[in-house]
């Protein structure tokens, strides 16, 4: 992989910030799982949530089989972050620069494992509802949280900001290649 070619076509994005880190220094714990489990209303009803991503000793696992993980950002203006209405309207820009930071490492020999936001909105009902595979695999990311990682000891090691006050919020996506 041309590091140096990612580097320039990563700057031709609006992100916010974007580091290269060592998947072996992610924080993975079944504390951030346990607020998907318990919290989150889309918990065993799509493909991108558990129990469907598998446990977290197995998403380490994953992650792990790679040799560097890309941790991008991006960040929108709401009026207020405790909206969550108005936070998750923002997600689909996100979505749209994970989907083409993937396409930059698939063109540079790449296959990436994509870790993005909440959960899969790809589809009106998903699959796994049905017991069936999940229809747009290339597409679908499976959460962060899903995957039981602890992003902000990461975040802060790096020096990759996150908190900008009440009116800006920041979402972020890991590409694990």
């Amino acid at each position: 992989m041309d590091k140096q070619e990612l580097e320039r076509r990563l700057q031709e994005l609006p992100l916010l910030g974007w580091a290269l880190t060592d998947p072996g220094k992610l924080e993975f714990t079944w504390r951030v799982r346990w607020v998907c489990e318990h919290e989150c209303p889309m918990h065993n009803k799509t493909w991108a949530c558990p129990p469907a991503v598998g446990t977290v000793a197995e998403c380490r696992e994953r992650c792990l089989r790679y040799v560097n993980c890309l941790i991008i950002s991006t960040a929108a203006e709401v009026t207020d972050i405790g909206n969550m209405e108005e936070g998750l309207a923002t997600r689909a820009g996100h979505e749209e620069i994970t989907g083409k930071v993937r396409e930059i490492l698939a063109e540079l020999g790449a296959n990436p494992l994509v870790l993005s936001t909440q959960a899969c909105a790809i589809c009106d009902r998903c699959a796994w509802l049905d017991g069936q595979s999940c229809r747009h695999p290339e597409k679908m990311h499976p959460c962060v949280e899903s995957f039981g990682i602890n992003l902000i000891p990461t975040l802060e090691e790096l020096g990759l900001e996150y908190e900008f006050g009440r009116q800006v919020i920041t979402w972020f996506s890991l590409l694990f290649f």
